[in-house]
């Protein structure tokens, strides 16, 4: 797979946030023509020759060991996530691999148990895409303006930057796609054969100028933990803490497990509870559709 362009993108951007002097480094006299640090300088600060850097840059990236990759991480102060790109997009420019789907898998029976358990807390099994694969009562109601189209499985990317209904449900939409966006871009570094995906970024670049912009940006997140603030259409606003946690990879290859949870004693604790009735008389009325375990990746 040819991952030039993004190799190039990447670097590029990486370089042009840094000023000289957050790199330790005179600014030196004349007018700068780039913002941020020239191809010579980040050489300099990895101790390879410009020439060398310059053709990293355009996208040469196979074959490069992985002590020099660190060196330019180094040099370009790369974040864990930004590391770990980098070495996924060198993994990922290695002949011989062809784009291909991944075989199908199956959400294990057990991981919809331990999901149907947690009562008191919304849960959700997604994979990288973002494809929402299996859920419980509460994860469902908690985000049942996604549940309302009818297509299936139900994606992040494709509520935030396709459905009107982000709008008003998100109370930061744009912090939510800025991490929507950001995840994306990490799973595609990781897993560059990745059809689907590839299809889903197609999709949302031509419809939606907003993905297109933070998809250039090449910003990427691997820790999915935080805080996000809702406005559901039910309850109201809800402010609740999340955290995201890889499943065992030998059953459940790249699924994750998040769960959404809100701080005791909190007008959240209880909007999430009155949440809770609501989805349970939805389901006793059949409304409630959950998520089931998911026969795709």
């Amino acid at each position: 797979m040819d991952n030039r362009a993004d190799i190039r993108d990447f670097l590029t951007t990486r370089r042009a946030r840094i000023t000289p002097q957050q790199a330790g480094l005179l600014a030196g006299g004349g007018r700068r023509r780039v913002p941020g640090l020239r191809r010579e300088e980040v050489a300099v600060l990895a101790g390879v020759s410009t020439d060398w850097y310059t053709r990293l840059e355009k996208g040469h990236i196979a074959g490069v060991s992985e002590d020099v990759l660190e060196a330019v991480a180094r040099a370009l102060q790369l974040d864990e996530a930004e590391r770990t790109y980098l070495f996924d997009l060198a993994r990922a420019a290695r002949p011989s691999r062809t784009p291909q789907r991944r075989s199908r898998a199956v959400v294990p029976a057990r991981v919809q148990w331990m999901l149907d358990t947690m009562t008191g807390s919304a849960a959700f099994v997604a994979n990288g895409r973002l494809d929402v694969l299996a859920t419980n009562t509460l994860g469902w109601a908690l985000h049942s303006p996604m549940f309302a189209g009818p297509r299936r499985p139900v994606n992040f990317a494709r509520f935030q930057f396709l459905d009107p209904a982000a709008d008003d449900y998100y109370l930061d939409r744009g912090a939510a796609a800025d991490v929507t966006v950001a995840l994306l871009r990490a799973e595609a570094g990781r897993r560059p054969q990745d059809t689907a995906l590839r299809e889903l970024v197609g999709e949302l670049s031509t419809v939606s100028e907003e993905f297109r912009t933070r998809w250039a940006a090449h910003d990427v997140r691997i820790h999915h933990n935080g805080t996000k603030r809702f406005h559901h259409p039910v309850v109201g606003d809800l402010e609740l803490g999340y955290c995201t946690l890889d499943l065992p990879a030998e059953e459940s290859p790249g699924l994750r497990m998040t769960i959404y949870t809100a701080q005791p004693g909190t007008p959240s604790e209880d909007g999430l509870k009155l949440l809770s009735s609501w989805a349970a008389t939805q389901a006793a009325t059949g409304a409630a559709q959950p998520a089931p375990a998911a026969d795709r990746p």
